[in-house]
């Protein structure tokens, strides 16, 4: 890797943890091998060193899946965090071989670092305390459980 990217791209910092409490995913529509399909999300939890609050019900992740298995996130929703409303947009990508996406798709408990699982994430709040917030891109790594996404967020320094 390049010192530019060393030096501006790979340093980060834990922000927080975000587990999302999913239903059960709503498929729309299949269009040239492509499967788009609705994944609601009803709640959850923040933690973190400097955050803490809930998922509030009603976000969705709208997804399409493509022949190989892979999925694309297109994931919005909000924060109830420290007392302040935070709006969050994540797009991502998870993959991984046939395999662990079929068991992926089963429910079953797979270890997180056999497959990808990564969004993007920005921020929007308009609560003194977290507009912060709205000036940072952060990552995350994804782990699928049968009914809950966990994600560990990195803000990317």
């Amino acid at each position: 890797m390049n010192e530019f990217l060393q030096a501006h791209f790979v340093a980060s910092s834990e922000l927080m943890q975000i587990n999302l409490e999913m239903s059960a995913p709503v498929t729309i529509s299949t269009i040239s091998g492509i499967s788009k399909r609705l994944v609601p999300i009803f709640g959850g939890e923040v933690y973190g060193d400097n955050y803490a609050g809930t998922v509030i019900g009603g976000g969705a992740d709208w997804q399409e899946i493509h022949p190989d298995g892979s999925i694309e996130i297109n994931a919005r929703y909000v924060l109830n965090l420290n007392g302040g409303l935070v709006e969050v947009s994540s797009r991502g990508l998870r993959t991984g071989s046939a395999e662990i996406l079929e068991q992926l798709n089963r429910g079953e408990q797979v270890d997180p670092r056999s497959y990808y699982f990564r969004t993007a994430i920005r921020f929007a709040t308009t609560t003194a305390e977290l507009i912060h917030l709205n000036k940072i891109l952060a990552i995350s790594t994804g782990e699928r459980l049968a009914n809950v996404v966990k994600l560990t967020v990195y803000e990317v320094i």
